[in-house]
């Protein structure tokens, strides 16, 4: 029988985890306070809907940009400076956004303080994938947006334009006083796995296994159209419900609501993926969230609402543990774990983007929600063919909790 190897290094130290774990949410605020910002993108700068689309696009598109450039450099160089250079760039950018306010120069400079924001989150994700059990510390990361997700969903409202920049600019200065505790260098070799062999005697022993790099990279591509999804569904659910005739205040009350399921999501996550492992509940949490937002595309209800959004912020918790703690579990250098915000970055990127060339069309929300079903699908079926691999080759992997 094999089982993954699991061996303590220096980045299991709680100083380390807490820092990449602040870093890492102050890298997603932006997608997890998407509704609320969009929203102020159209009623405190007078964006359209489309134009928020592409807005919102270039923020994430940047971010995924920004992953890709740490992805290649946490194993070349110290991470304390490629996470500082990634915080002094979201903040110049975040403070240029309070003085440049046409649609032009806020895309632009959007692209800038996604790309600062991919850098740091990348320098975050890959410290967690060096701990010694990824899915218990990406679990305590989305524990901590459970927390941050009704923050900025209720304040953020709250702010003008300029104040919801200067809350990001603060939050990455904060983040700044805690760099000294993000160990510079990785300690394993890229795609190198440590199983633990139990032989009929009942003598164990520890193999080194190579894993071909084309998983890592379909798990890449199961990121990237779950994030579509993400992308889709969260820029626009609150533009959606309003135009439907949804009460204004009802569905802010979803929403702030809602993101409290997330710490439901982070307290079973866990007990599930120790008794049935990553990959089989990763499969049903993403035909779930297909259906949570194919509910949609025939018109909104506050029912329909309320069900959709809940299911949705359940379900997400899920997906992102699974993901991220499988790609952790091929790679514990860190170099395809910093390429998970790239991949949900260019899936928020595309995402957004494609809705707004729907809305653009005339087509309706409705075909913004079935479009974020189908990427949601297909997601499921990449990662089939992922894991029947995995399962005939390397079964420590495909049952590894």
């Amino acid at each position: 029988m094999e089982h993954l190897q699991h061996r303590r290094t220096v980045f299991d130290g709680w100083r380390s985890i807490s820092t990449a774990i602040f870093f890492t949410t102050v890298g997603y605020a932006v997608l997890v306070g998407a509704p609320v910002i969009s929203t102020a993108w159209v009623g405190l700068l007078g964006f359209s809907e489309e134009q928020v689309g592409r807005v919102a696009g270039a923020d994430l598109g940047g971010l995924s940009l920004g992953a890709v450039l740490a992805s290649q450099l946490v194993g070349r160089i110290n991470r304390r400076w490629l996470a500082l250079s990634g915080a002094v760039l979201a903040m110049a950018s975040n403070a240029l956004c309070m003085e440049f306010h046409h649609y032009e120069q806020v895309l632009w400079l959007r692209v800038v303080a996604g790309i600062g924001a991919g850098i740091l989150t990348g320098v975050g994700m890959a410290t967690l994938a060096g701990t010694c059990r990824p899915s218990r510390a990406y679990n305590f990361m989305l524990f901590a947006f459970c927390l941050s997700q009704p923050l900025e969903l209720k304040v953020l409202p709250m702010l003008s334009m300029n104040g919801i920049y200067l809350t990001f600019v603060g939050c990455y200065l904060l983040g700044l006083l805690f760099l000294r505790w993000i160990p510079p260098r990785p300690e394993d070799p890229a795609l190198d796995i440590e199983i633990d062999v139990e032989e009929p005697s009942h003598r164990h022993h520890v193999e080194h296994r190579h894993v071909p790099a084309w998983i890592p990279w379909l798990c890449m591509g199961v990121i990237f159209f779950t994030y579509i999804d993400i992308g889709s569904y969260w820029t626009y659910i609150e533009l959606a419900a309003l135009d439907a005739g949804v009460n204004h205040d009802f569905v802010g009350s979803v929403l702030v609501w809602g993101s409290f399921l997330t710490a439901v999501g982070c307290l079973v996550v866990t007990v599930i993926s120790n008794r049935f492992g990553l990959a089989r509940p990763l499969l049903l949490a993403l035909v779930a969230m297909a259906s949570v937002a194919f509910m949609l595309s025939n018109g909104i209800t506050e029912t329909k609402l309320l069900v959709s959004v809940f299911g949705f912020n359940l379900l997400w918790i899920f997906v992102d543990v699974y993901q991220m703690s499988i790609a952790a579990n091929i790679d514990h250098s860190g170099a395809f774990a910093a390429l998970i915000p790239g991949a949900q970055g260019l899936g928020q990127i595309i995402g957004p983007n494609i809705a707004a060339s729907l809305l653009g069309a005339g087509l309706g929300y409705g075909s913004v929600f079935e479009m974020s079903a189908a990427a949601a699908l297909t997601a499921m079926l990449i990662f089939g063919l992922t894991y029947l691999w995995l399962r005939r080759n390397i079964p420590a992997l495909a049952y590894s909790p």
